[in-house]
């Protein structure tokens, strides 16, 4: 079997790094770097400004609802697949035409939002801050499925590893770049400055081909039904009839088509259950640190920079091995990797205060991280119909999201009536369903593409 497994998988190790050197896949990773680039400018950024304006604590912790975009943006993500932007989609086509106008949106906001006041308009902050996340939200709709439709099925791997290297890339720009700039000249500078940085997306859409628009037979089955259900009601006025017919096509086929495919249902759960194990350590990870007695800049210098070097790398070996073995394949070594790396929060647990324990944890911990990221993502775009893949993807995402949030926010009670190392063996053990149900889908829903290889 294992030589039958052998011959299957396609090329050498050095030969899938070379994927990386394709000029898509580079294009990839700016686009990441744009797509992460909003986020901290409404977040970790803004409230250190606006702590410093003295907007009070309450208040702060309201402009975190400014987020709900995010989690949300399934519910336009159909406008993005199907709605046609004058002027914009007919020069560049329907993904480059919304992703320009996106980019050129938030560019204006990053620039509105700089230009306000906190002190004196806390409410003027808060609009354009939702305008930031509005508009980021919708960029990445369009990435995502720009990236899905551009690259080919066997460089998924290695563009779901760019995007995440690209968006930590762009995080870490206006986390910590943007910090810098405000120090030297003043928050208006640094948002300005972090607005003329979307122009690297920008220019990345105008430098990159519009993906061709396929129908599929799914799709087509899809136009069939509807014309099926306009011919029973003939009395329909020609604009309803219209209406519906968009309808149909932008938001009712992209549920059907999914939730009619076979394992639909337990896909969904795996979706749900693949990250239980690492989100339910990852909510409890700095609780930990301080209880142990590490420092705020111990903290950051491990966990925050050297943790982001080791996802890094684990992203870009992700993409390496989802294109030598396979998306399913990969998406099992990646996940006991996962599971594995929280055994090293047990021997931090059991060790105390030790630097090197604590940099052991986590490097092995981000680099299985990344790894399972980068898998987790080119599983997810295998799994988008081209012809609805920004309203797919929009919604096997954000149910990823809100689904991780809420199987984790127990994490803190269940860390509470046991001991540290108990914890951490426990999300160990909560790792185990989703890798069996993965062995058991593997069997039964395998991908076409692994299927092939």
């Amino acid at each position: 079997m294992i030589a039958k497994i052998s011959q299957n998988l396609p090329g050498s190790w050095t030969k899938s790094l070379q994927v990386y050197a394709h000029r898509r896949v580079i294009a990839i990773l700016f686009l990441g770097f744009s797509s992460g680039l909003p986020l901290a400018l409404t977040f970790g950024t803004l409230t250190l400004w606006l702590a410093e304006a003295g907007v009070s604590k309450t208040a702060i912790g309201l402009f975190a609802l400014a987020g709900t975009p995010y989690t949300m943006k399934f519910l336009w993500a159909p406008l993005v697949d199907r709605l046609r932007i004058p002027l914009f989609c007919r020069l560049l086509g329907r993904r480059r035409g919304w992703a320009l106008f996106s980019q050129l949106a938030l560019m204006v906001s990053i620039l509105a939002l700089g230009s306000t006041h906190p002190a004196e308009n806390a409410q003027l902050t808060a609009l354009f801050t939702l305008c930031v996340a509005f508009w980021s939200a919708t960029q990445d709709i369009v990435i995502d499925a720009y990236r899905v439709e551009l690259l080919e099925e066997r460089q998924q791997g290695a563009g779901a590893a760019m995007v995440v290297l690209g968006y930590r890339i762009g995080m870490l720009a206006s986390g910590a770049g943007a910090l810098y700039i405000a120090s030297a000249s003043g928050w208006f500078m640094a948002y300005a400055i972090m607005a003329g940085l979307v122009s690297v997306g920008m220019l990345t859409v105008l430098l990159n081909p519009e993906p061709a628009t396929e129908s599929t037979p799914e799709s087509l089955k899809q136009d069939e039904r509807c014309r099926a259900l306009l011919e029973k009601r003939a009395h329909w006025g020609p604009r309803s009839r219209a209406v519906i017919t968009w309808l149909y096509a932008a938001v009712w086929s992209p549920f059907v088509e999914f939730l009619t495919r076979k394992g639909a249902i337990p896909i969904l759960l795996f979706i749900l259950l693949y990250k239980f194990g690492d989100a339910l350590a990852g909510v409890m990870n700095n609780p930990f640190y301080v209880e142990l007695g590490f420092t705020k800049i111990e903290i950051a210098n491990i966990s925050k920079a050297f943790g982001l070097a080791a996802t890094i790398v684990g992203g870009v070996l992700g993409g390496v091995v989802v294109n030598r073995l396979g998306i399913m394949r990969a998406l099992l070594v990646c996940g006991v990797l996962q599971m594995v790396s929280n055994l090293m929060f047990v021997i931090l647990a059991w060790t105390g205060r030790d630097l090197t324990a604590l940099t052991a944890a986590i490097a092995v911990e981000n680099l299985a991280g990344g790894l399972g990221t980068a898998a987790f993502v080119a599983y997810l775009s295998s799994l988008c119909n081209v012809a609805y893949t920004a309203t797919q993807y929009a919604l096997l995402s954000s149910f990823m999201a809100i689904g991780r949030q809420v199987l984790s926010s127990g994490g803190g009670w269940v860390a509470d009536q046991m001991s540290w190392a108990a914890f951490f063996s426990l999300t160990t053990l909560a790792a185990l369903p989703g890798l069996l149900l993965l062995l058991w889908m593997m069997q039964r829903y395998p991908l076409r593409r692994d299927a092939v290889n």
